[in-house]
């Protein structure tokens, strides 16, 4: 028999919050996080705004002589991480540590370190690449300090797939448990690449829209008749995954039980998603069957919704085919219209504010709707968040290379 997973711990680190009540308020007010990058000088870059976290310190946090040796990314997670197990209020010291496992993934891992150290290399020569260089840089460190700054022997490991790395490390991890290989496990996903090479690169492909860099809060607008790209956000979202009867045992706070996961790719293209969305909603289905419940107990969808024109379509194509006409009583919604895309951490943050809006029964809004897609005909909570009871919530994320993945969490009964 399999055993239930249940999220007791959240840490976020976004660009509208750090923490989860800076996080959470800010997405039901609607507050956008997008603004002028500052991180380098973007002058002749087409897109010139990013989703930054501003005021992070990451001493606050780590020791000062360890965060020096760990990419903004990593730093991003072993933060996030912190704060998810203090406010799941699990004693480390009391737990059987070879029971919990990390799986942290990032999409693109550390490009700021990359950079800093081609920058030597070219203008100092090799003997000054700092010998921290390529611990630093590789993306599975962000699993691998979390795992040595709190002494967590369980599985362990790392996912990259893009902007589907944080959904598949949470449902990667909700099956190590749900199998018994692990007790607790701590998942999600970290990226901060809002740096000019991967900036440079993302304009390149034109894949972010470049209309508003004058009035950066409005550029991020999901479904929307005149959405245009992505805008590039970063920051890290971690949750506390435990089996039901661990978190029961020591009278742990639920906010929402995992109970389904779904994965698949499109096969179609390195960048571009199938036309009509056919896989995405094979991927949600997976998802729901999983879990043993049928398309009519779905209440809300955290949508993928990038503000890019394909994407968007896509998602809302996947979700009418899978769910025929409940798909008019869903709620649907991005935050990334507030946060930006925040690529490999976005199934983390995004699992989180699924999580808060099954606990609350408020849904976050999509900002910056103006003026309906004709094409695209769902409700997509315009502008304001809105009171409804969510009893069960897929939270969808899709990436470059044709991975999907979807994750359905619901309010926990006991």
């Amino acid at each position: 028999m399999k055993n239930r997973v249940v999220i007791t711990g959240i840490g976020a680190i976004t660009p509208i919050g750090i923490g989860k009540e800076n996080f959470w308020n800010a997405l039901l007010a609607g507050k956008s996080g997008i603004n002028q990058i500052t991180r380098f000088d973007a002058t002749g870059y087409t897109t010139q705004i990013a989703g930054e976290v501003r005021d992070f310190d990451p001493t606050e946090y780590i020791d000062k002589k360890e965060a020096k040796r760990m990419d903004r990314s990593t730093q991003f997670a072993v933060a996030a991480t912190k704060m998810a197990f203090e406010d799941s209020k699990i004693d480390l010291e009391s737990e059987d540590k070879e029971r919990i496992g990390v799986i942290i993934g990032t999409g693109i891992g550390g490009i700021e370190t990359l950079h800093s150290q081609y920058v030597s290399l070219f203008e100092k020569g090799p003997s000054r690449v700092s010998p921290f260089f390529i611990p630093m840089m590789i993306g599975n460190m962000a699993t691998g300090q979390t795992s040595i700054v709190f002494g967590l022997q369980g599985p362990s490991s790392c996912v990259v797939t893009a902007c589907a790395t944080g959904t598949n490390s949470i449902g990667d991890a909700f099956r190590l448990i749900q199998y018994g290989e692990a007790d607790v496990m701590v998942a999600g996903g970290t990226e901060a690449c809002i740096s000019p090479a991967a900036v440079a690169g993302f304009c390149s492909m034109k894949a972010m829209s470049v209309e508003h860099n004058d009035n950066p809060t409005v550029a991020s607008r999901p479904f929307e008749k005149n959405r245009s790209g992505f805008i590039m956000g970063e920051g890290a979202g971690v949750v506390i995954l435990e089996s039901l009867d661990h978190a029961v045992a020591r009278g742990a706070h639920i906010y929402a039980e995992v109970v389904g996961y779904g994965s698949n790719s499109d096969a179609y293209h390195i960048t571009a998603p199938s036309p009509g969305g056919v896989q995405a909603a094979k991927c949600m289905k997976r998802a729901i069957i999983d879990a043993g419940m049928n398309v009519e107990e779905i209440n809300y969808i955290n949508a993928h919704g990038t503000s890019t024109p394909m994407n968007d379509k896509n998602e809302t194509l996947a979700i009418k085919d899978l769910f025929g006409d409940h798909a008019y009583n869903l709620a649907v919604s991005s935050i990334k219209s507030m946060t930006g895309h925040l690529l490999g951490a976005a199934g983390g943050v995004e699992c989180i504010a699924t999580a808060l809006t099954i606990e609350n029964d408020e849904v976050p809004p999509t900002i910056n709707y103006e003026q309906p897609d004709p094409e695209l005909d769902l409700d997509y909570v315009p502008n304001k968040s809105r009171k409804c009871k969510v009893n069960a919530a897929l939270s969808n994320s899709f990436g470059f290379g044709g991975h999907n993945a979807t994750i359905l969490l619901k309010k926990f009964v006991k």
